[in-house]
C-alpha cells in the first residue's frame, strides 16, 4: 500500500487511477501479487519465524573394486598391490569425509542457516522442555526460538557448569539472544512460568486481543471487549485520560504474559496496562514533542504520539523501514497532506481493502482524510513507538514496501518510477 497522490503536483484523474495503490490494481498481474502478498505502505504485520533449517548432508554413495576372473581354466593371477592399496586409501578418505564433515553436520546442521537470519535480541519467547529430552534436543528448542545465538556456546556453557544432568524440563519464558550461561543457570534453576501463560504479539486490535484471549484463557471475547474500557481504568492509570471513543486501543502491551490460575478479563488487562506503563515510563514525551515540533512544525499529544506508532506498526516489516515510514508521514503532516495509509481503512473494515472502501466517508479513511485517525489502530512495540518519537530526518513522502523490496521517494515520479519497475 503505497504512500501515493501528493496532492499539490498531482496530474488529473491520478487519483481515480491510484497509480501508486497496487493493491487496488484492476488488472490481473495487480490482483495475483495482491493475492502472493505483495504489501503497499499498509500491510498488516505479522507475526514473523526467527529461524530457519539447514538441508541435512548426505555422503553419496560409493561402489566397490570388482574381481578380475579369468576367461579360462588357466591359473588365476594374484590381484596386484597396487589394487587393495588403492582401495584402502579410497575407504581411508571416506571415513575422513565422514568423521570431518558428515557428523559435525548431523550435530549441529540443526542449528545452521542456509542464510544469515536476524533475531531482534529482548523478546520474551515461551518454551517447553519435554521430559526426557537429550541435550541435542534442548539445544535445538533454544536455537530455533532464537534463545542462543550460537549453540556451540551454549554446549561449552553446559560443560562449563557441568550441568549435562542438571536441566531441568517445563515451562520457560526466556528471551532471544540470551547470554548461553544466562540460559544455562536458569535451566538448572527449572521452569520459571507460573500458571496459565498468554502471548500477544505487536499489532493486534483489541478484539483481536480478545480473541487470543478467550483462546488462550477461555475468557469469552465478548466480556473481554465489554471490560476493556478506558472509563474503567483511567482513575488507575492516568495515560487513560487522553484515549478517545473510551477505547483501550493501542493500550494493550504485545508480550507473553504469566497469569495465576483462572485469571479473569480484570486482571489480564490490568496486566497490560502495567506492561505499557513500564515500557513508557523512562520515555521523554517532552523531548521528543519539541523536536518534532521543531523539525516538523507539528504539535504532538502523548496520544498522538500512539496513535500514528499504531500506524508505523502495521506499515512497516522491520525496525528500519518503520523509522523511515514514521519520517514519511511526519513530512505529510507538516504539509497538511493525506497519509493515504490502507492500514487505517483496515481497522475500519476489519479485514481486506478495496478502491470502493477508499471512498467511503471515515475518520479512519487516511485517503479522504488529514490527519491522525482518532484513536490508534493496533497495539504498537516499543520500538514502533521510538520510531514515531525519533524518526530519521529526510524528505520522503512516498514509500512503496513489498516483502521482497522497499521504496522510498521524496518525488511522485519516483515514486510511480520504483511500482512500474516492480511489475
Amino acid at each position: 500500500m503505497p504512500i501515493s497522490g501528493d496532492h499539490r503536483n498531482q496530474q488529473p484523474g491520478h487519483m481515480a487511477q491510484r497509480p501508486a495503490g497496487t493493491r487496488f490494481r484492476t488488472d490481473s498481474a495487480g490482483a495475483a501479487r495482491a493475492a502472493q502478498g505483495q504489501r503497499t505502505a499498509a500491510r498488516p504485520a505479522t507475526a514473523r519465524p526467527v529461524t530457519g533449517r539447514q538441508q541435512a548432508v548426505h555422503a553419496a554413495p560409493t561402489g566397490g573394486v570388482q574381481p578380475a576372473y579369468a576367461r579360462t581354466a588357466r591359473p588365476r593371477k594374484k590381484t596386484p598391490v597396487i589394487v587393495p592399496i588403492l582401495v584402502g586409501v579410497i575407504v581411508i578418505a571416506i571415513i575422513g569425509v565422514i568423521v570431518g564433515f558428515v557428523v559435525p553436520n548431523l550435530v549441529t546442521g540443526a542449528f545452521s542457516h542456509e542464510e544469515e537470519v536476524t533475531v531482534e535480541p529482548g523478546i520474551e519467547v515461551q518454551i517447553t522442555i519435554p521430559d526426557g529430552a537429550s541435550g541435542d534436543q534442548i539445544a535445538s528448542i533454544l536455537s530455533e526460538n532464537g534463545i542462543i545465538p550460537d549453540p556451540q556456546e551454549y554446549y561449552a556453557a553446559v560443560r562449563a557448569m557441568q550441568a549435562d544432568t542438571s536441566l531441568k524440563p517445563g515451562d520457560y519464558l526466556l528471551e532471544t539472544l540470551m547470554d548461553p550461561e544466562d540460559v544455562v543457570r536458569q535451566l538448572i534453576e527449572g521452569p520459571n512460568v507460573a500458571g496459565i501463560t498468554l502471548t500477544i504479539p505487536e499489532g493486534l486490535t483489541v478484539s483481536q486481543t480478545a480473541a487470543r484471549v478467550e483462546e488462550a484463557l477461555g475468557i469469552p471475547a465478548d466480556e473481554f471487549i465489554a471490560q476493556a474500557k478506558a472509563s474503567a481504568y483511567v482513575d488507575d492509570y492516568a495515560f487513560l485520560s487522553e484515549a478517545a471513543d473510551d477505547s483501550l486501543e493501542g493500550f494493550l502491551y504485545p508480550k507473553t504474559y504469566a497469569l495465576g490460575d483462572a485469571p479473569t478479563a480484570d486482571d489480564v488487562i490490568r496486566a497490560m496496562l502495567d506492561q505499557y506503563q513500564t515500557e513508557v515510563a523512562s520515555i521523554d514525551f517532552e523531548s521528543a514533542r519539541a523536536a518534532i515540533r521543531d523539525t516538523y512544525g507539528v504539535e504532538m499529544t502523548d496520544y498522538d504520539f500512539l496513535i500514528l506508532a499504531s500506524i508505523v506498526e502495521r506499515e512497516g516489516l522491520d525496525d528500519e523501514q518503520r523509522q523511515n515510514v514514521a519520517s514519511t508521514f511526519y513530512n505529510r503532516l507538516e504539509i497538511d497532506m493525506p497519509l493515504q495509509s490502507d492500514a487505517t481503512m483496515m481497522y475500519e473494515t476489519g479485514g481486506e481493502v478495496t478502491a470502493d472502501d477508499l471512498k467511503v466517508e471515515s475518520p479512519y479513511n487516511t485517503y479522504l482524510s488529514t490527519g491522525l485517525t482518532p484513536t490508534p489502530i493496533c497495539a504498537p512495540s516499543i520500538n514502533s513507538i521510538q520510531a514515531t518519537l525519533n524518526p530519521p530526518n529526510t524528505d520522503y513522502l512516498y514509500f512503496f514496501i513489498t516483502t521482497e523490496e522497499e521504496y522510498f521517494s521524496a518525488t511522485y515520479d519516483d515514486h510511480l518510477q520504483a511500482i512500474e519497475e516492480n511489475r
